[in-house]
């Protein structure tokens, strides 16, 4: 696996964007350019020893020495939100890593309608501005608790009727049965935002041709019952090493154990940085990155959570 590209940034601009909600403009130390990137993409911030957090970029992707990220506040969160908030100022120095993309935009059918609930509008807008340039057939639905809430309002104001503002306190719930109710062929859906709206946005598209819903989560996708943890080996042919996983362990504390080096970060599953080709053997998909698409084919694996279907796997480690 190679080495994870960092890039040492500045805060140049630190702004209110809405009510509880802090955009960062990030600068690279040196002035130089910054490394290119792709609607969905997000970076993980280093925000201090132990404390790494990852936002998807909003800006301009064709602006090489800007990134622009937005973060929410949360109340009793881990600290990430509270140090961006409450500490981060104009001129701190951080080290940034990536970007990585595992929520690309592609637009491979006639339609687009893009589905973003709070702060989950942050990957969709490079997303509406790339269909925009495309010609594409687009739509958003964005949602929120209130109006003063909902970031990028004035910026999206600009493309009219294609956005159709949804504050909870004015016009109640997302209209989710009107907006997907009747499957189409010829419609691709991007979808970010709380797991709430995830999952009932899921739920309805059960029913859509295959492939149609791509989703982002900044969190763990719940697991629907509890999931077995038997003990399985893992072979690494890298290493020539093999392993015992025991009940009780992840793959990645195993190999780390081992002295295996693998880059790591959320360890909960959503952030694709542990993402580790699978040689030989069933992986147990329980990350929220892979696409049901990618979890078939079964040659990828987030080692941070998922498991073994059998005995045996063997990962290129």
């Amino acid at each position: 696996m190679s080495p994870e590209p960092e890039t040492m940034v500045v805060v140049a601009r630190k702004e209110a964007l809405a009510d509880g909600v802090a955009g960062l403009t990030l600068r690279a130390a040196d002035g130089g350019a910054l490394p290119s990137w792709e609607p969905g993409a997000h970076v993980e911030l280093v925000l201090r020893d132990g404390l790494v957090r990852q936002y998807s970029l909003c800006g301009d992707p064709a602006d090489r020495y800007a990134w622009r990220v937005a973060v929410l506040w949360e109340e009793g969160g881990r600290g990430g939100s509270a140090h961006v908030h409450d500490r981060l100022a104009e001129g701190d120095r951080l080290t940034v890593r990536g970007p990585r993309n595992h929520f690309e935009f592609g637009p491979s059918r006639a339609r687009c309608l893009f589905i973003a609930g709070g702060i989950g509008v942050t990957p969709i807008l490079p997303m509406v501005a790339a269909a925009e340039a495309a010609g594409a057939d687009w739509r958003l639905v964005y949602g929120g608790r209130r109006r003063s809430s909902m970031a990028f309002l004035a910026e999206l104001e600009r493309h009219g009727d294609r956005v159709e503002t949804c504050p909870q306190d004015e016009t109640g719930l997302l209209d989710l049965d009107g907006l997907l109710g009747e499957p189409r062929e010829d419609t691709l859906i991007y979808c970010c935002g709380p797991e709430a709206l995830l999952a009932e946005v899921e739920r309805r598209c059960a029913a859509w041709p295959s492939g149609s819903l791509r989703v982002e989560r900044f969190a763990p996708k719940p697991e629907a019952e509890a999931a077995s943890r038997e003990a399985f080996e893992v072979e690494l042919t890298l290493s020539g090493l093999t392993l015992q996983v025991p009940p009780d362990r992840s793959i990645l504390e195993t190999v780390e154990s081992a002295g295996v080096t693998v880059l790591s970060s959320c360890q909960e599953g959503t952030c694709g940085t542990c993402e580790t080709a699978v040689l030989d053997g069933v992986p147990d998909h329980r990350d929220s990155v892979l696409t049901e698409a990618e979890r078939r084919a079964g040659d990828l694996m987030m080692i941070c959570v998922s498991r073994s279907l059998g005995p045996r796997l063997t990962l290129e480690l």
